[in-house]
């Protein structure tokens, strides 16, 4: 395993079901880039991106709720067929709500991983929070789990291996790495 993870962490998320993903500070390093012609631009972690396909291939649903919205973060969600997102959302708390009611879903069964103050009220009821090392200090007090990585450099992928390690499928899919392609 690529991080040795505290027992009770592992038992506190061993019943995940769905996973919320902030964007900006968790997927990225939290800055926006823009080009000459206004357009933005987001540098994303390709171990991350990894890492929600393994939650997928784990049995743990990924999903997105973000308050920003860009043709590139649109883009890379597709890419990753990354299918509940709700974009443009500053109020995430009844947006992760609904998703869980249509999904079927309870807040136990749900983590979330966020990085500032507009996370904490989804962090605050699922079953498992966490938040980045360059997450805001109140954001890192609120939450079970700070990753060691930084957002955007690494912080979802041990997010999600902690879940797949939580969950029993790690071990099996490292197997599965190792001798075909996901």
């Amino acid at each position: 395993m690529p991080f040795e993870f505290q027992p009770e962490t592992l038992l506190a998320a061993q019943d995940i079901r769905i996973a919320f993903f902030d964007i900006d500070g968790v997927l990225t390093d939290g800055g926006v880039y823009f080009t000459e012609h206004g357009e933005t631009l987001k540098r994303f972690s390709i171990l991350d991106g990894y890492g929600l396909k393994l939650l997928r291939k784990a049995g743990i649903l990924p999903a997105v709720i973000t308050g920003r919205d860009s043709k590139p973060l649109r883009v890379r969600l597709e890419a990753l067929g990354i299918e509940h997102v709700r974009y443009g959302t500053e109020d995430k708390l009844p947006a992760a709500e609904a998703m869980l009611q249509s999904l079927g879903f309870d807040w136990p069964q749900a983590a979330a991983i966020g990085d500032d103050w507009p996370d904490l009220p989804v962090l605050g009821r699922v079953g498992f929070a966490a938040a980045p090392a360059n997450a805001h200090v109140e954001v890192r007090d609120a939450v079970r789990y700070v990753t060691r990585a930084r957002g955007g450099e690494g912080a979802a992928r041990e997010f999600c291996d902690l879940l797949v390690t939580a969950c029993g499928q790690y071990r099996r899919l490292l197997d599965v790495a190792r001798n075909t392609a996901l």
